[in-house]
């Protein structure tokens, strides 16, 4: 499905309404990522096809090395035959990067590469694994979703697999072109065969959600916002 017809299906459909569109097609207990998988910060939002990351635990080590060394050897080893990212060419406009990351205490996203994905198009980022540079991205306003917050880089400890194969994150399959919708809410992930579905059904529920909410918006009389106009 081209991303135009996600943007004209979803626009402004929150995770909790996606959520029941997949309880309505019967998708009871699939698609919602655990809950430890959080925003980074209030009003990150992504709804689009996942271009899907493999990350493993690394056997390598760095040697004993002088400090200048390590430098020779983070910079031309391993950010160029280790923690490598082929994908970064591959982001089509909308895409959202899916990364199965180990739970290593390892901070792989970080101000500079969600920068980068984003320049490439990607609208954001949800990873099992873990972030690092916290003020400068809320800063800069890439959705990132991820298990936890770390200071550590991944030299010799996690690096790239592989792209564009299934993957599991926060309990729950993630195809490459499954669509990813999150929000203040957490993650949740439509299998690519029902998004029209989903978003049918999705819909019914979030219009009378807000009509109802504008209904009692004029009882108390408030001034109507976004969230409780119906198309």
């Amino acid at each position: 499905m081209d991303y135009s017809d996600i943007e004209r299906l979803y626009r402004g459909l929150r995770v909790s309404d996606v959520r029941d569109g997949m309880d309505w097609i019967g998708l009871f207990s699939k698609g919602s990522m655990h809950r430890d998988i959080r925003p980074l910060f209030p009003g990150a939002r992504v709804a689009g096809p996942a271009l899907t990351v493999r990350l493993v635990a690394s056997h390598e080590q760095a040697p004993p090395l002088t400090p200048d060394e390590y430098t020779e050897w983070a910079r031309n080893h391993w950010y160029k035959k280790r923690h490598i990212e082929p994908y970064v060419d591959e982001i089509r406009r909308g895409d959202v990067i899916v990364i199965e990351a180990p739970d290593l205490g390892v901070g792989q996203l970080g101000s500079y590469n969600t920068l980068n994905f984003y320049i490439h198009g990607a609208q954001g980022v949800v990873t099992s694994g873990g972030v690092r540079d916290t003020d400068e991205c809320r800063m800069q306003k890439v959705p990132i979703f991820a298990q936890f917050i770390s200071q550590s880089m991944t030299q010799g400890r996690i690096e790239y697999l592989e792209h564009n194969v299934p993957i599991t994150v926060g309990g729950v399959r993630v195809n490459p072109g499954d669509l990813v919708v999150g929000d203040g809410d957490g993650v949740v992930v439509v299998p690519q065969d029902r998004i029209e579905d989903v978003a049918r059904y999705a819909r019914q529920e979030s219009d009378n959600d807000r009509r109802g909410r504008r209904a009692m918006y004029e009882q108390l009389g408030w001034e109507p916002d976004e969230t409780v106009e119906v198309d």
